[in-house]
């Protein structure tokens, strides 16, 4: 039901969608069904007044129904799906708040950075300088930006009162532009399995409007503790049936540092590593070694550092750096 009766303008364009495809199926479907039990009725054995035509083998008004109607309804499908695909997409700004009522000139989209860790969703906002652990908010009729990640395995965002559900992926970043238009507290979760505590990887998303969301920032600012990396890598551990958390202040860099899987110092960012890729490589003998670090129940290898001619001594022997040289 909240699938069909939603809050957000894009949940809203999404089910007039599925009630449009139906519609168009029906039109085949319903005739198909209704005929099936026509013909068994009309040429049932006991119906002797039923024509009988042994010799029969074609119709061209027959073949003209069966194959041209099912062939329009395919066109009309084809072209929706082709115009729905482009204006329902995820990473594409919206033009409109509602049917109707475009976007108010000046008006900035409500940036939210959203990354799904075991099992539990973090929520950051960068603009508002807060952090949410299972609890989102957002303003009536104002854009919001999704920036989406992971910090292990792959899930899935999904606000059915607001969008569609968009994966997010360890290293990736996806997005989701969409609004909500009516005030209420809506379930969100994740649509994908990841592991033992899947379900309960649930969160409540509030439409709030303008004074209340700012209420909502400012009891954020004032009751939450301090999101650093420290905090985040405690945070990142494996829990299940957490609840509500909230960060007064969040570590400006954190969210470029879990989408390059380097919140941990001691680790090359993602991006770093391809910028050296880009450039043609460091070479197998720029790496000076692993490192073996604490993960969860066991360990895992990082690279430990970098060969560069400033720390070059540091790392090789004597007589590697004579060769080097």
């Amino acid at each position: 039901m909240v699938v069909m009766k939603p809050s957000g303008d894009i949940a809203q364009q999404q089910a007039q969608l599925i009630v449009t495809s139906t519609l168009l199926m029906l039109l085949i479907i319903v005739p198909v069904i209704f005929l099936t039990f026509f013909f068994a009725w009309r040429y049932r054995q006991a119906n002797k007044s039923a024509t009988f035509a042994p010799e029969w083998d074609h119709s061209t008004k027959l073949e003209l129904l069966i194959w041209g109607a099912p062939l329009m309804i395919i066109i009309a499908l084809g072209a929706i799906t082709w115009i729905s695909t482009h204006k329902l997409d995820p990473y594409r700004p919206l033009d409109r708040i509602a049917a109707g009522k475009p976007i108010p000139e000046g008006v900035k989209p409500l940036v939210v950075e959203v990354v799904a860790l075991d099992w539990k969703w973090l929520f950051l906002y960068p603009e508002q300088g807060i952090a949410t652990v299972n609890e989102l908010a957002a303003p009536l009729d104002r854009p919001i930006q999704f920036k989406i990640t992971a910090s292990t395995v792959m899930n899935s965002f999904y606000i059915p009162a607001l969008a569609g559900q968009i994966y997010a992926m360890p290293g990736m970043q996806t997005e989701l532009n969409a609004v909500i238009n009516k005030p209420g507290v809506f379930d969100g979760f994740s649509a994908n399995y990841s592991g033992h505590g899947f379900s309960h990887m649930r969160f409540k998303f509030h439409g709030l409007s303008d004074a209340d969301f700012q209420a909502w920032v400012a009891k954020n600012q004032a009751g939450g503790a301090a999101l650093n990396r420290s905090a985040y890598l405690q945070l990142e551990q494996p829990s299940e049936r957490v609840p509500v958390q909230r960060y007064a202040q969040v570590d400006p860099g954190l969210y470029q540092a879990i989408l390059n899987r380097c919140v941990d110092s001691n680790k090359m960012c993602m991006g770093q590593m391809m910028a050296i890729d880009a450039a043609g490589g460091l070479g197998k003998g720029s790496v000076d070694g692993l490192s073996k670090q604490a993960w969860r129940d066991g360990e895992r290898n990082v690279v430990a550092s970098m060969c560069t001619p400033q720390n070059l001594d540091q790392y090789l022997p004597a007589a590697s750096r004579t060769a080097q040289r």
